[in-house]
């Protein structure tokens, strides 16, 4: 093949320049690759001596892909807050919802109960949540909150543990993202910093939560904030 014509938008014609060759076991997955030079000498090419292929390789190659790939117009929520090419940051609104427990101190017990604003990041390197003391949609200016909740650790991570959530970080997996949240059994406040701003601890905190001595709305002023920005967290300064 001489060339390929990439259709309107694309500019001129291009042309082979590199081949990757992947070599696998036979009925088994692929164990080896090798990158090979193309030359187009008289506009025949002609795959040249191959040198193993490292991992910096591939991922740049698949970047520079990605980064060319036709954008596929696609319809934002107002929840959803950012996306990029590996992660996806949206809002839940603050309201009721179920929570789980299964633990020592508080036992087997759930409950429905207010929960604040929060905003979830779903990234290839992990999956976190913080809470907001404002109860409408967050801008980059909005301070972030340390997520008063069990199966946490700093910076917002989750601890997924057992939780069922989607392969894919997209716009159309984010309720299978809450869900595995949500629907997941606390079990334990993670190791580091405070959660929540309780005078006594965090299991006193969650029991007269799941007693129902705050039916209405979270209390807010129990929430600890962080020396963070919803900016941050979309920047990736977020615990750098």
């Amino acid at each position: 093949m001489n060339g390929l014509n990439l259709g309107p938008g694309h500019g001129a014609e291009v042309a082979a320049n590199l081949a990757i060759l992947l070599y696998a076991q036979r009925g088994g997955q692929t164990v080896y690759g090798t990158v090979h030079p193309i030359s187009n000498d008289d506009d025949r090419p002609t795959i040249g001596a191959g040198r193993p292929i490292d991992r910096a390789a591939l991922i740049g190659c698949l970047n520079e892909l990605a980064q060319n790939a036709a954008p596929r117009a696609e319809f934002l929520p107002e929840t959803v807050l950012a996306v990029s090419q590996s992660a996806v940051i949206w809002w839940c609104r603050p309201g009721l919802r179920r929570v789980f427990f299964e633990c020592r101190e508080l036992g087997k017990r759930t409950a429905i109960v207010p929960h604040p604003g929060l905003v979830f990041y779903a990234a290839s390197r992990g999956f976190s949540v913080f809470a907001l003391q404002e109860d409408s949609r967050p801008t980059p200016e909005s301070t972030l909150h340390e997520p008063p909740y069990f199966n946490t650790w700093d910076f917002g991570k989750i601890c997924i543990g057992s939780a069922h959530v989607p392969k894919r970080i997209d716009i159309e997996s984010i309720a299978g993202w809450e869900c595995g949240f949500f629907e997941s059994a606390f079990t334990h406040p993670n190791h580091g910093g405070k959660r929540v701003n309780h005078p006594k601890s965090e299991f006193a905190f969650w029991k007269a939560m799941l007693d129902g001595e705050y039916p209405g709305e979270f209390p807010k002023d129990l929430l600890i904030p962080m020396n963070a920005t919803l900016a941050d967290l979309i920047r990736g300064k977020l615990g750098d």
